[in-house]
């Protein structure tokens, strides 16, 4: 695993968020855990930036995005969530002309 740009950007992003969790965990004295979910974020961040979706059989959204990578997966998920969850599909229909 190398880091890449994009790999880079999103570990950054995770390290944002859990940068939020280190000082409210702080302000309690509890900045041991907040150190871990700085780490754990920009683990899942970097995840993100880098691996691609796997081949699993018995999970659909799987076999849909094999291969894939995880943020284009993400950033279409939200974008057919933005959507309202509309799935247009036009089908051709045949048309079956039987002279008997």
């Amino acid at each position: 695993m190398i880091f890449s740009g994009k790999s880079l950007i999103w570990t950054v992003g995770g390290a944002v968020i859990g940068f939020v969790f280190y000082s409210l965990l702080k302000m309690i004295g509890l900045s041991v855990l907040g150190i871990i979910f700085l780490a754990l974020f920009a683990l899942v961040g970097f995840i993100i930036g880098t691996c691609k979706m796997p081949m699993i059989d018995s999970i659909k959204i799987c076999r849909q995005t094999a291969g894939e990578n995880l943020d284009d997966v993400i950033r279409r998920g939200i974008k057919f969530k933005l959507k309202k969850n509309r799935i247009y599909v036009y089908a051709k229909e045949e048309i079956n002309n039987d002279n008997k």
